[in-house]
C-alpha cells in the first residue's frame, strides 16, 4: 500500500464513529421525510374521498319515508286501555 493510502485508512479510522454517526442521522431523516409524504399523501385521498362523498350525498339527499300507522294504532290501544281501567 502506497503511503497515501494508508493515511486515508488512518484517517477514515479516527472518524469513522462521526461518519456512522452521520450516516444514520441521514437515515433517521430519510424515513422520517418518507413518513410525513406518507401521511399526507393517505391524508390528501381521504379527504378527496370525504369531499366526493360529500358532494354526492348533497346533491342526492336521502328520503325516508315511514309508515307510521302502526305506531299511531299501538299508542291508540294504549292509552284507550288507560282510559278504560
Amino acid at each position: 500500500m502506497s503511503q497515501e493510502k494508508v493515511d486515508r485508512y488512518k484517517k477514515e479510522k479516527a472518524n469513522r464513529q462521526k461518519i456512522i454517526k452521520k450516516q444514520k442521522r441521514m437515515h433517521r431523516l430519510e424515513m422520517t421525510g418518507l413518513a410525513l409524504l406518507a401521511a399526507a399523501f393517505v391524508g390528501w385521498i381521504g379527504f378527496s374521498v370525504y369531499q366526493k362523498v360529500d358532494e354526492y350525498q348533497r346533491e342526492n339527499p336521502e328520503q325516508t319515508v315511514m309508515d307510521a300507522t302502526a305506531i299511531q294504532e299501538y299508542l291508540s290501544s294504549i292509552q284507550a286501555d288507560q282510559t278504560a281501567e
